[in-house]
Parts: C-alpha cells; structure tokens; sequence
C-alpha cells in the first residue's frame, strides 16, 4: 500500500500492446493467443510505438496483442500486465479497454489524437467502472528512461537524468527532447498530457512528487480544470523538490464584466502567478528561461538565497550581468572586506574587487580558481557565475580546466558563461563533461540563478497555511452575513456604500462616519454635526463607479456648499444615468491629514483559483497607475507584510521629505480582515476599499464597494467549509482539549510546519520496536524530504492531527520552565477512489495505557467522516498485539492480507 497507485502505469513490470496487427516477435513478445498475424496495417500511432518500443529494451515484460486475433477468455487470463497501451483506432478503443480490464491490467493509455471532449469521457467513465488509471486520448505518451521504456510517439528515447518533463503541448515535448542531449539534460520521467486527460497534469504532479528518481520537475502548461486539486499536487511536488513553470495564454489584464476598479485591471495571468508562488513553484516566461532553468536543475543545484557573485576577466560583460541582476530583483553578491583583502593578494595587480570580482583581462586558470574558493568560502554569497572573455593568447578551454576542478569542493551553485564562439567550443564542452552549466550571455546565466532564487524565496510562502480567522478579535460573522441576505432578498448583488461599510465595520475594518442624507436639508444637518469639511457621494445600487457620473463631491467647505452641491448632484446624476436607483446622498468628513497615503484592497475574482486579495496605490486614477500585487487567501501577518512590498506603492510607505512613516501594522490588520471575510463570506464575488487613507497615525477606509452572489463558489466540485478557496485554511476549529488518564491533560490539533522538530522528537524518543511498528523500517529519525511531507499537508486530502503535551523540564541554569511536546500522530490520506482513506497511528512509549491511541483514532475517524469518507483501512504487523488488540477494541475489522502474510488488513465503516 505504499506504492503511488500511478506506479503501475508509470513504472509497470509488464506491458501488453494492442495494436491492429502484430509485428514480427522478437524474444518476449507473445499474443493472447497462438493465432498467425493478421494482414491489416497498423495505423500510425500503433506503428509508432511499436518502434519506439523495440528501439531498445524495456526492463521489464513486454507483451504485443493483436485485437484481430480471436481466442477465448481463458486465453485471456494467460495474458496478464501492469500496463496496457491502446494504439487503435477509435472506434476500438471501448473493446480493448474492457480487454485489458479482464487481463487484470491496472492502467491502460489510449493513443489516439483529435478525440473531442464527449468521447474522451465515455471513455474515462468506462476506465473507472473498470478500476483502470487511463492515460489519454490526444496525448503522445510517454518516457521512463532508467526502465529503457519509451512507451509513446514524441521521439527517441531521452538520456537518463534528475528532470521530469510534464508537458500539455507534443511540440514542445519533441523540441526539449531534441534540446537536451547536446545540453548534458537527462530525463527521469517524461510525460505528455493532452485536452480532455483522465490522468492529467495534478496526477502526474502527485506521482513525480513521490518518484525517488526525480529531483526536479519541468512544466508545461496550458489549462487546468481542478484548480483545488492542482494545487494540492504543485504544493506537494514543491515542498520535495524544485518545480519550474512554463505557461502559454498569457494575455493583457482587463475584463470588461468587472464591477469594481480591482477587478478590471487584474488580469487572469497575474492570478496564476500568485498562484505559483503561494505553491512554492517558479514561473519561467520563455522557453529560454525553461532552458535555462533545466541546465541548473540537471546539475542538481538546490535553491538558494538571491545573492549572485560575478566572477569575470572582462568589465563589460560583468556589468551586463550586474544589470541584470538589478533587473530581476536579485543582490549582487559582493565579497566581505576581509575575503577581498586576502584574494586580492593572490590576484595581478590590475583586478579589482569592488563590487564585481573582476580579475583584469590577462587573468590565468589559477586566478579564477582563488577567486572561486574565496567566494564559496564568503557568508555573504549565495551562487556564483563565472565569465570568460576570449583574449589573444589565452587558452579558454584551460581556465575552464580549472573552474571544472574548483567545482568538487564547491557548497554553492556554480554557473558559467564562455562569451564567444568558435574559441571557446572546447571550453564548453569541458563544463559540459564536469556537468556545470554553461550560457552563452550573462543575461541567461543569471536568468537561471533568478529561477533557482525564486524557488527559495516562494518555499516561504509555500510554508505558510494560516486559519480561516486572524489572533485579532472575532469578527461579527452573522451580522455580516445579515446584511448579505438582505440584499440577496432584494435581487441585488452591488452593496451601497453604506451596506459596504456596514460588511467592513463587521470585521473591524475602520471606516469613516458615513451617513445618508435623502434631501439636501437633511444633508446640510448632518454635515454640521460631522463637521466641515465634508465629501458628499451619490448612493445608488446602479451606479458601480461614482466619479463616472460626477457624483463625488470633495472639501464642501460649509452649509450652503453642501445644499447646492446636494441639489446639483442630484441633477446632474438624473440626467446622466435616468434609470438609475437614487437612495440619497451619503455625508461623512474629510479625512483629517495632509500626509495620508491613498491605498486600495481589493478581493477580485480570479478563476480557476476563485477569489483573490489585491493591493496596490488607490485614488482615482487606480487604473492609470495599474499597481497590483495580489495574494491568495487566507492571509497571515507574513502574508500580509510579503504582499505590501510587492506593490510599488510600499515605496510610499516609508519616511520621505520629512513625512512620518505610515502605520504598515495598520495596514496589515486590514489585509488579515479582509483575508478574513474571503475566508467566512464565500458569496463575497468582488470588493474595492477605495481609498484607504493611511499615514503614521492608522489607517482608514473612506469608501467602498462590494458585489457579492447567492451560490458559493465551490472550486473543483467540492463542498463544505471553504471549498471556494484554492488553498484549505488551518482547521484550527479542530483542536480539542482532552483530560489525560492518570492526571493532567493535551491538545489535540491539526500538525502544521512549525511542529516539525517536534515531531523528529517523538520518532527519535521511539523505542526501536515502536519505530519498526510504524514505519516498517529501522530508521532512527525522519530524513528531512519525510519531515517536510509529514508536517506540511493540505487538509483536503489528508490530515495529521497530533497529542500535545506540556511538560515542566529543567534549563541548563535550573530554572524550570513549560515545553510542548508531540506525544502522539494519527493521520489519514484520501485513497484514489476519493470513497476511503488510509490511516496510521503513532503514541510514544511512554505515554502508552493513557487512552491516547484510542482518541486518536476517534477523532481522526471523525475528521473522515465528516469529510464525506465511508471508509478507513490501514495494515498493522502481525505481530504488533498492542495495535490489533486497539483496533478491534475500536469495532475495526482485522483480516489477512493476501499481498503480504506478515500483515493484517485492518478495516472499519464510517
């Protein structure tokens, strides 16, 4: 049960091949029945793969069937594999996969191209009635290159390697398998995906993640249709290994349906990459850059922080790539002054260490090779780019002589760039050997360090899964939900200003005074007890956008500014917009400071992903100056403060010109508020807070608008709490508090990345019986990629729910103080089918007899249940009395398991 259910078709031990005709049989091809080949002519997939197949040899067993041949069901059975791969054409497709169903096949892939969506499905239904993984249509198959298994059409097999390649597009897919060899880019797995995929790009995803052969993955993409699930598998993926993005439909932001400022000038581009960074992957922008980052990545550098030494003999190209290193938000990594003083003796005269290390022009092997060693051994550098000017006299291919050598003792990546051509071919083909990335400009050397940089910098946010609701206080969920029923009553989706402001101050968002004046005496009256000056603003559901029509009124300076202004607002807004509603016109006082910044929040629609909350400069002009950075939700203070820098506008924030610096805590209250409603009021669709006035003092929103709709947006399908966001929040509602047996009690909650060490802790305190019990191993601690995967899970598809501890224990100066301690793990994962889930259980031994593995379970069981699961399974060692005895004391059934005598399968109904 360990093994990924896409196992057998990505790794099968045995592959049958329907085809329209046999090909001659070499050594371990076999029909299902000792029928002659038919005369029918293979089509051309079916011809393809059957080349492919046969251009070398597979690891394991491989089977030819030809549909043409008859036989009988016994014959059948005779005939048995992991994999089967349909090469027919369509219309025999439904047979073979009924077929490879009775050979007891576990997967089957379908090569057949220009298949439309209503024909793929039939096909993945019948797939599922049968217990197949299917692979297909419209896709060219696919490459494990360590299996010598090259079963598709997109080329010859690839060169052993760390990448994966996941591509949605054959084209690319030839082209970078074309690319590679001449590169050093070897292949564990390539895997080509089409429209209308059963096993589409999040399985794969899943599989690469778990594949101990891959150490870094490439992705092509051009849609998806689970946003939810994709997610979940691109998270998974990158919490265990490098994951870089290519994606094709970039478009210019807009959308013409927009009913908030937000949400016209965010494009549905910008919403993925927000999307990719909260994943933890890296977004590439070219297949240059795709290029780029494999080179690095094939040579297994790991990401690192964004500070990038410049090695060089020549000036200019050393600058080139200084400004580029500028360009993309990269440091340029400069040497300490005491790492300088002591290469620079061993330098020529002429070099100079300020800034670049540049070695002067005449600079031999062994100057390059102290420069390096200086740089690897200096704190203050991340990775290093060495670059090569050809010169007169010089011997290009010896200095990379000497860089090659410098690599073994190297911590740090290593990249090159030979400027040059024809004198420098046997320079690149040297790093090439010592498998160190070589770029022709400095441009692409650094392009690629930026990628590996960008993956270090997005694990943070990666680690980030922050709880539906903030530490601040509790917000008034019902009453904001009040509001939203009563204008849904009324067959309205556009608030007020009022209602807006009502939905804000709910969450404890500050307003400004707002009231609304139904006649221009009215107004006047309310603008003298408010005080002047005043803002008058028209109050209509129809009109999204007030200064369209004129009808936002600033600095009305006394009583009869504001009764004129009343009248002419009103007339004027009739005019213009006739069909208009016209509530009245709300009054509130200017906002009170000459160094306010203006600023806008938004939450706009970002589909697939659903809402997203946007930041940037506000006013009126919001959409000339077009400055967003935008974030997915739920939000913490990290969050919150990481999506401020990003926006141009944080340049403003600070102290300038004898202005004080705006309260960014402020600031970042309002953002985990408004994270909060995405979270709690899923029928929030868009929102402008537009303009917030910031400055030292606090912050406050002057106006806002909000469109909101009766169906909650469920992403994927699903439903339950928070099914309309990308990203399952912190459950932090499942923590319990439980007495202990024996006196004084624990917490039981939800694992999260903090209790990462904690949990390395309980595996080491483990006796070496408990640990074998658990983990069918004699491991002694959790390897870090273990750790990682245990503690960081999306809580859609699995959970961990741990028994905390407080203990008393002694510091090294006696003094006793409380520590929190792991003392027990019960964890599921949601199996394949979606129905039922596996379950593990762990308590530290001395915590044994004290009820918490009964609880445990409990509470895992009911977490499962109330995921709509029917059904939890888990196999326990035979000889593991302690468990079993637990299990059937829970109503668990215990039974043999037939792939294994040594274990017992364990089951329970939910």
């Amino acid at each position: 049960m360990d093994q990924h259910y896409l196992t057998p078709l990505f790794a099968p031990r045995s592959i049958v091949v329907f085809a329209g005709a046999t090909q001659a049989a070499a050594e371990d091809t076999s029909t299902a029945a000792d029928q002659p080949p038919t005369a029918s002519i293979p089509p051309a997939p079916a011809a393809a793969v059957l080349q492919a197949l046969k251009a070398q040899r597979f690891k394991g067993t491989l089977q030819f069937f030809d549909t043409q041949t008859r036989g009988t069901l016994a014959d059948l059975v005779q005939v048995q594999a992991d994999l089967a791969i349909i090469a027919l054409p369509p219309e025999e497709v439904s047979a073979a996969i009924e077929l490879a169903a009775r050979m007891a096949c576990q997967a089957v892939m379908v090569l057949a191209s220009g298949i439309g969506r209503e024909q793929a499905q039939q096909w993945h239904k019948q797939a599922r009635r049968e217990g197949l993984y299917l692979l297909g249509p419209n896709c060219l198959g696919f490459q494990r290159p360590a299996l010598g298994l090259n079963a598709g059409t997109v080329g010859p097999l690839a060169n052993t390697g760390p990448l994966a390649l996941v591509s949605q597009s054959g084209a690319l897919t030839a082209s970078m398998l074309d690319w590679a060899p001449k590169n050093g880019v070897g292949f564990s797995s390539v895997i080509s995906l089409g429209p209308h995929a059963s096993v589409g790009l999040a399985e794969a995803l899943d599989f690469l993640a778990n594949d101990p052969q891959t150490q870094s993955i490439l992705v092509y993409m051009e849609g998806i249709s689970d946003a939810r699930r994709f997610m979940s598998a691109l998270r998974s993926a990158a919490n265990a290994k490098p994951v870089i993005v290519l994606k094709a439909g970039r478009r210019a932001a807009g959308n013409a349906a927009a009913q908030t400022h937000s949400a016209a000038i965010v494009g549905q581009d910008e919403v993925f990459d927000a999307a990719l960074r909260r994943a933890g992957a890296v977004r590439v922008k070219s297949f240059v850059e795709m290029f780029s980052a494999a080179k690095c990545l094939a040579s297994r550098y790991r990401p690192v922080g964004k500070r990038l030494a410049i090695v060089t003999n020549g000036g200019g190209p050393g600058v080139l790539a200084a400004d580029w290193i500028n360009e993309i938000d990269l440091q340029l990594g400069t040497l300490s002054p005491d790492s300088a003083s002591a290469l620079q003796a061993q330098l020529l005269p002429q070099a100079s260490l300020v800034d670049l290390i540049d070695l002067a022009e005449d600079a031999g092997p062994g100057h390059y090779q102290a420069a390096i060693q200086a740089a690897n051994r200096d704190t203050g550098i991340d990775g290093l780019l060495v670059i090569y000017s050809p010169k007169m006299g010089q011997d290009p291919a010896a200095v990379a002589q000497a860089v090659a050598a410098a690599k073994s003792g190297l911590s740090k990546p290593l990249l090159t760039c030979w400027m040059g051509d024809a004198a420098v071919v046997a320079a690149r083909g040297v790093l090439k050997d010592a498998n160190i990335p070589s770029f022709r400009t400095p441009e692409a050397a650094v392009g690629a360090f930026g990628s590996l940089s960008s993956f270090y910098q997005n694990q943070k946010l990666l680690q980030q899964t922050p709880p539906p609701l903030s530490t601040l206080a509790k917000p008034d969920i019902e009453g904001a939900r009040l509001v939203i029923e009563s204008v849904l009553a009324e067959r309205r989706k556009v608030l007020t200003e009022m209602e807006s402001k009502s939905l804000l101050s709910a969450f404890h968002i500050p307003v400004t005074e707002t009231l609304l004046a139904r006649s221009a005496h009215e107004a006047m009256m309310i603008a003298t007890q408010l005080g002047f000056p005043v803002a008058l603003k028209i109050d209509s559901p129809d009109i999204p956008h007030k200064s369209d029509v004129q009808g936002v009124a600033l600095n009305v300076m006394n009583g009869t500014g504001v009764r004129d202004t009343y009248n002419d607002m009103i007339e004027r807004v009739r005019r213009l917009r006739p069909e208009a509603r016209i509530n009245g016109i709300t009054v509130q006082q200017m906002a009170r400071t000459r160094t306010g910044r203006e600023i806008c929040i938004g939450v706009v629609p970002g589909d697939p992903f659903g809402p997203v909350i946007a930041f940037g400069a506000g006013g009126t002009m919001i959409e000339l100056i077009d400055d967003r950075a935008m974030e997915l939700p739920p939000l913490n203070q990290y969050l919150a403060h990481h999506l401020i820098e990003r926006a141009r506008v944080a340049e403003t924030l600070g102290a300038w010109r004898g202005t004080n610096a705006a309260d960014l805590d402020a600031l970042e209250r309002i953002l985990l508020r408004v994270s909060e409603m995405v979270c709690e009021l899923p029928q929030l669709r868009e929102m402008d807070i537009n303009p917030i006035i910031i400055d030292e003092h606090g912050a406050v929103a002057v106006d806002a608008r909000i469109v909101i709709d009766s169906a909650p947006q469920a992403i994927g399908g699903r439903v339950g709490a928070y099914s309309h966001l990308p990203i399952p929040p912190y459950p932090a509602r499942l923590e319990q508090v439980w007495p202990m047996r024996g006196g004084g009690e624990y917490t039981l909650r939800p694992i999260h990345t903090d209790d990462a060490q904690m949990l390395q802790e309980l595996v080491q305190s483990l006796s070496p019986e408990s640990r074998y019990f658990r983990f069918v191993s004699s491991l002694t601690e959790l390897p870090p990629a273990m750790l990682a995967k245990f503690t960081l899970i999306d809580y859609d598809r699995e959970m961990a729910l741990v028994a905390v501890y407080k203990e008393r224990v002694a510091q090294a100066d006696g003094e006793m103080v409380d520590r929190e301690r792991i003392v027990g793990v019960s964890r599921y994962i949601i199996n394949p089918d979606q129905t039922s889930c596996e379950f593990s259980l762990v308590v530290a031994d001395d915590f044994s007899g004290k009820g918490l593995g009964s609880r445990l379970m409990e509470s895992i069981m009911d977490v499962a249940r109330e995921r709509g699961l029917t059904e939890i399974i888990g196999l326990v060692l035979t000889n593991n009395d302690g468990m079993l005895r637990l299990m059937r004391s829970l109503g668990f059934t215990v039974k043999p398991y037939p792939e294994d005598p040594d274990f017992r399968l364990v089951t329970h109904a939910l």
